[in-house]
């Protein structure tokens, strides 16, 4: 909460700040001083001082201008500053006295709710926005002028937002449009059912980046909590489309292969924005082509697997925006991308070097790694009708969500794949002793890390959860082992 005061008095006519402006607060002088002229009010021929309290916090963004304004009319006497003492102003003036949209309207609203706010004024271009928000009055104005008609009496009244129920067009693709790939589809099921990481391995034109792009369309969608945080986070980053309410499903971020640091995990000048990490908050975030990306860029998210919120800290301050999203990895198994295993051209250390541009600790933090192998001419040219939609997967992905949600709600988690593995490795939830030998055989033969074991156990859970079982068994255990490293097929079945 950032409190705006103006102060007249005798010198050369000018004004100037207190309180740590960057520059776009400070270039508001010409463009506020603008708005009240042409808004049919005089500007006051003294010197002003505008402090922003308080004073050791810096401030950014055009949306003091409309607080700004009204604090040098109060101290000039057209308005009283009883008459806004009990409201919050946001909003960019325009120079002909209009109110512009800013970014961040939607958290700027909860927090002047949290700060002890009772109403807030903003611009009609973001109305919608902050309607969406609760427990605080909100009305909205076009220009200046109508906020000054309305304070002084002689205009009418400020409207009060409304929320908008319309939805953005976000639909997902169906998985009726995958051909074959039995396999990679019940894993894409496991991985909605539990919200575990998903990599794809396999030759150009399988179906990796089909399945990926299928993902967001079997998930649950988002809880009023979690819909919020989602608007929120596309409202910082300016991506939220106007007169749109809450985003409902489940976000899609596809980061080209040639994005940066900055474009994956949030960065930029001043305050940072969030990047295609945070935008992916509660729902997918899809590496095609991952091999392509940089090495660096890639294990930066080592840390938001772990801990689902990401933290980046600048010369100005630091900033925590969340990013608990499912990370589905596509690639393929060598540079050349040859259709077919004999026709690569690759040599073995090429191979090598291309795979491993994933680096160990990021494969360690993925749940699922699935092969694809090429689709054949059966399955791509043969009638075998109408293909499971994703309508009917997401059934069972919601039944199963259910059951986790009813077992581990009382802790405060709803998916298995946020529980803790010391919660999984005790009592009354470790698995019984014989239906835990192929687990251990992996970790003896060090297939498996501590971290691996621990993400079996969440896989194994998730696959009782869509069988109906109330405990993972010896199969369930041994079909995650294999899930999980791809090298004892013989356990899945």
């Amino acid at each position: 909460m950032v409190e705006v005061e103006a102060y007249l008095s005798a010198g050369l006519p000018g004004l100037t700040f207190t309180g740590l402006p960057d520059v776009s607060v400070t270039e508001a002088r010409d463009r506020v001083r603008a708005a009240v002229l042409n808004s049919g009010f005089n500007w006051p021929n003294q010197r002003i001082t505008v402090a922003l309290l308080p004073a050791d916090l810096r401030k950014n963004g055009s949306a003091f201008d409309l607080a700004l304004a009204l604090a040098v009319l109060a101290a000039a006497d057209v308005l009283t500053a009883a008459s806004l003492a009990s409201t919050i102003w946001l909003g960019e003036l325009g120079l002909d006295g209009r109110l512009r949209s800013i970014r961040g309207t939607l958290p700027a609203v909860l927090a002047a709710r949290e700060g002890g706010g009772r109403a807030i004024v903003v611009p009609s271009g973001n109305a919608a926005e902050a309607a969406l928000v609760t427990g605080i009055e909100v009305s909205a104005a076009a220009s200046l002028a109508e906020v000054v008609g309305a304070l002084r009496g002689d205009g009418p009244p400020l409207e009060g937002a409304a929320a908008s129920t319309t939805l953005a067009d976000t639909a997902a693709p169906d998985l009726a449009d995958v051909v074959g790939q039995p396999v990679a589809r019940h894993a894409l099921e496991i991985a909605a059912a539990g919200a575990h990481h998903l990599l794809l391995t396999g030759v150009p034109g399988a179906g990796k980046t089909m399945l990926a792009a299928r993902l967001p369309g079997i998930l649950p969608a988002l809880a009023d909590r979690e819909a919020l945080e989602v608007t929120a986070l596309h409202s910082v980053a300016g991506t939220l489309p106007p007169a749109i309410g809450l985003i409902r499903r489940p976000p899609l971020q596809t980061p080209h292969h040639t994005a940066s640091m900055a474009a994956l995990v949030g960065g930029g000048a001043g305050l940072a924005r969030p990047g295609a990490a945070s935008l992916a908050h509660r729902g997918v975030l899809v590496l095609d082509e991952a091999a392509e990306f940089q090495p660096r860029v890639l294990d930066s998210l080592r840390q938001p697997l772990e801990s689902g919120r990401i933290v980046l800290h600048r010369s100005g301050g630091s900033v925590v925006y969340p990013a608990r999203f499912q990370l589905v990895v596509a690639t393929n198994p060598c540079p050349c991308g040859a259709a077919r295993d004999r026709d690569c051209c690759c040599r073995p250390e090429a191979r090598r070097r291309y795979q491993q541009r994933l680096s160990g600790p990021l494969m360690d933090r993925i749940d699922l790694r699935i092969p694809i192998d090429p689709v054949s001419r059966a399955d791509l040219m043969g009638d075998h009708g109408v293909r499971e939609p994703s309508s009917c997967v997401a059934l069972r992905v919601i039944r199963a969500r259910s059951a986790a949600a009813d077992r581990w709600g009382r802790f405060g988690w709803t998916t298995n794949s946020v529980v803790p593995g010391a919660v999984l490795r005790a009592r009354p939830w470790r698995p019984a002793r014989a239906a835990l030998k192929s687990l251990e055989e992996a970790l003896d033969k060090g297939e498996l890390s501590a971290r691996g074991c621990d993400r079996v156990l969440r896989l194994a859970w998730t696959l009782a959860d869509l069988a109906g079982q109330t405990c993972p068994s010896s199969a369930e255990i041994a079909q995650a082992v294999w899930l999980r490293t791809g090298r004892t097929a013989e356990l899945a079945a």
